[in-house]
């Protein structure tokens, strides 16, 4: 875990450049209210990155009922990564502790992209895939940044929430570095699995469920 290694799919097709040019701006918008405040960040990048998964799963559960096929355990895979998003989401609301104006502008937010993203997901579902890849791997560098901040002193190492002992079955005396790690790790499973997605939707053939 302590070896974790970031990495970038460099885009090579239109498709890949529009797919990580909307993540780069998501970054910027990010960055321009957030910046420094890992915390608060942290729960704007889970807001967003909890749709996701939701609408992937709704609109291939619809696409096996319509063709009457097996889904090959896209629905499943998908419906998870949304919930343990949701569940990051949760744990950073408890750190964070954000304002009653604040959580307004996240769930604006979150409309904004469940939108944006159903509609990116109906006219290409390759690119949609593309572009939770590529917002993963802003999430790790993200969550980088934050743990060095952690290990330099700059955000104080304070205990983890409850919330997260109980989601990750970590020791009672575990702290928040411990979280981001747990976090972090994820994210990165989501990352390589979404690029995945996107390269199956390509070579016409589905990535293998993991089980």
């Amino acid at each position: 875990m302590e070896n974790f290694q970031l990495s970038h799919q460099k885009p090579s097709k239109v498709s890949e450049y529009i797919a990580y040019k909307i993540t780069q701006t998501l970054k910027f918008l990010l960055n321009i209210f957030y910046g420094s405040k890992y915390a608060k960040r942290a729960v704007i990048l889970e807001t967003i990155a909890a749709v996701p998964g939701m609408v992937a799963g709704m609109f291939n559960h619809l696409k096996a009922l319509r063709r009457m096929r097996d889904d090959q355990g896209w629905v499943r895979e998908l419906l998870d990564e949304a919930e343990n998003e949701r569940m990051h989401l949760m744990i950073f609301l408890d750190i964070a502790k954000p304002t009653w104006i604040e959580r307004t502008l996240v769930l604006l937010g979150q409309g904004v992209f469940l939108v944006v993203y159903s509609f990116l997901y109906l006219v290409s579902s390759k690119t949609a895939h593309r572009v939770v890849g590529y917002f993963e791997e802003e999430a790790c560098k993200s969550y980088s940044e934050y743990l060095e901040k952690i290990d330099q002193g700059v955000v104080e190492n304070t205990a983890a929430p409850s919330i997260a002992i109980n989601y990750y079955q970590l020791d009672s005396n575990a702290k928040l570095r411990d979280v981001i790690l747990r976090i972090r790790e994820d994210e990165a499973a989501h990352r390589d699995r979404n690029h995945e997605f996107a390269d199956s939707f390509e070579s016409g053939t589905l990535p293998a469920h993991q089980q």
